[in-house]
C-alpha cells in the first residue's frame, strides 16, 4: 500500500506541474511574438545595410554589424593580378618547325617554346626566347595572346647565353614588356613566371614563386660532350617552369621583365628549382643580335682541351710539364690568320695564364676572354712549351661561332 500511496502521489504531482509547463509555455509564445513584432525593423534597416556594402565598388565586400565586430575588406584584384594583366599580352608562344623528311615538304616536325615581346619599333616587333626553342629550325612561327598565329624571322642567337631574338610584323601587337633590373632583385621577394607549357594548349599560364637565389652559375655542356664549356649566370626562382615556358617572363611584383625562363634542373628528387636568365645578363646580349645577329665575343683563335680532360700520364710524357703543373689547357689546334697564329702560340702548348690570371680549364679561358676583355685588346699570355714558361702578347680578333 505504501508503495502505492507514493506511486499515486506522485502521479498528481505530475499533473499539476504539466498544468504549470503549458501555461509558462503560452507565456513563452505570446513574449517571443511580441519580441519578433518589435525587433523586424531593426533587421531589416541591418539586412539592407549590409546589401548595401555588399554592392560597393572595386570589387570589394565589406561587412559591419555592430561596434564589437571587426570591419572585413576582401579585394580581389591583388598586385600579383595587377602585374600580370600588365605583361601577359607581351608572352607568345614559339614554334620550331623543322622538316622531318627531306623529300616531304608537308612532314614537319613542331617544337614549342615561349618568347616575350619587349620592343615594337618601324613597323616590327622584337621577341627574345631562348637558343634552343628555335635551334634547328626550318621555320619559325609566334602565336600571339589572342592566338593569331604568324611567321618569324630569326634576327640572331647565341649559344652560350641560350638566348634568341626573332622578328615579326608589328601591327598585331599591343603589349610590350618593360625591362626591369634584375641586380635590384632580393632573396625572397615575389617572382611570376608567364608562358606556355604546353604550347597552344596550355597558353599564358602563370604561376607564382620567389626569387630562390640571384647569383647561381650552372655548368653548360654545348657540344654534348660530357665536358662543361661554360657557366650560365642565372635567377633561381621556386615558380614552377615546365616544358614548354623555355623564353618565357620571369617578372616581378610590378610587372617588370626581370629575366627570360631558361633551364629547370628535371629530376625526381628536385622539385621546384627553375633557372632565368637576368635581365643584366640578357639586355647587352639582344643589343649584339639586334645590331649584328650574334654576339661578339674576343678570341684567340685556338681549340683546346683541359689537362682534366686526358690521362695525367700524358701531362709529363706527351706534353712534357713540369710535376707542379696540374691545371691549364693545352692547344689542340691553331687557326690560320688567327691572333695566336700570328702570336706564334702552337700546337700542344699549355696556357696556364692570361693577364696573370690562373687558367684551369676551358671554361676559366673563356670566362677571362667573353668577360674581362674586347675585341682588339691585346693580352699577355703565359704557357708552357717543351717543359718551359713562356711568355707573348697577342692582339684578340671577333669570335668564330661554335
Amino acid at each position: 500500500m505504501g508503495y502505492y500511496d507514493d506511486h499515486a502521489h506522485k502521479t498528481r504531482s505530475g499533473n499539476k506541474g504539466r498544468r504549470g509547463l503549458i501555461w509558462a509555455g503560452v507565456t513563452g509564445v505570446i513574449l517571443g511574438a511580441l519580441l519578433v513584432m518589435f525587433s523586424v525593423p531593426f533587421f531589416t534597416t541591418d539586412q539592407a545595410g549590409t546589401a548595401e556594402n555588399q554592392s560597393s565598388p572595386n570589387n570589394e565586400e565589406t561587412v559591419e554589424e555592430s561596434p564589437n565586430q571587426q570591419h572585413v575588406s576582401l579585394n580581389v584584384t591583388s598586385d600579383i593580378t595587377e602585374a600580370v594583366d600588365q605583361v601577359s599580352g607581351a608572352v607568345v608562344g614559339v614554334f620550331n618547325l623543322q622538316q622531318s623528311d627531306f623529300w616531304e615538304e608537308s612532314g614537319m616536325n613542331e617544337g614549342t617554346g615561349s618568347g616575350v615581346i619587349y620592343k615594337v619599333e618601324n613597323g616590327q616587333a622584337y621577341i627574345v626566347t631562348n637558343h634552343h626553342v628555335i635551334e634547328g629550325a626550318s621555320q619559325v612561327e609566334v602565336s600571339l595572346a589572342d592566338e593569331t598565329r604568324m611567321e618569324a624571322e630569326i634576327v640572331g642567337s647565341d649559344i652560350l647565353t641560350d638566348l634568341a631574338v626573332l622578328r615579326i610584323d608589328g601591327e598585331p601587337v599591343d603589349t610590350v614588356a618593360e625591362f626591369g633590373d634584375s641586380e635590384a632583385l632580393r632573396v625572397g621577394e615575389p617572382a611570376i613566371a608567364i608562358g606556355n607549357p604546353l604550347g597552344s594548349y596550355l597558353s599564358s599560364t602563370v604561376t607564382q614563386g620567389i626569387i630562390s637565389a640571384t647569383e647561381r652559375s650552372i655548368p653548360v655542356d654545348l657540344t654534348g660532350d660530357g665536358q662543361i664549356d661554360w657557366h650560365a649566370e642565372v635567377l633561381q626562382t621556386d615558380a614552377a617552369i615546365n616544358p614548354g615556358n623555355s623564353g618565357g617572363a620571369l617578372i616581378n611584383i610590378n610587372g617588370q621583365l626581370v629575366g627570360i625562363n631558361s633551364m629547370k634542373i628535371a629530376q625526381a628528387a628536385v622539385e621546384g628549382i627553375g633557372f632565368s636568365i637576368p635581365t643584366s645578363v640578357a639586355v647587352p646580349v639582344i643589343e649584339d643580335l639586334e645590331l649584328y645577329g650574334e654576339v661578339q665575343r674576343p678570341q684567340l683563335g685556338v681549340g683546346i682541351k683541359s689537362l682534366a680532360e686526358i690521362p695525367s700520364y700524358h701531362w709529363q710524357e706527351t706534353l712534357n710539364l713540369p710535376e707542379e703543373v696540374e691545371h691549364g689547357v693545352f692547344i689542340t689546334s691553331v687557326a690560320s690568320n688567327s691572333p695566336a697564329e700570328e702570336a706564334g702560340l702552337q700546337e700542344y702548348d699549355v696556357i696556364v695564364a692570361l693577364n696573370g690570371e690562373e687558367i684551369v680549364d676551358g671554361h676559366s679561358l673563356r670566362q677571362f676572354l667573353y668577360s674581362e676583355v674586347e675585341v682588339g685588346d691585346t693580352i699577355e699570355v703565359e704557357f708552357y712549351r717543351n717543359g718551359e714558361l713562356q711568355t707573348i702578347e697577342a692582339t684578340l680578333m671577333e669570335e668564330v661561332q661554335f
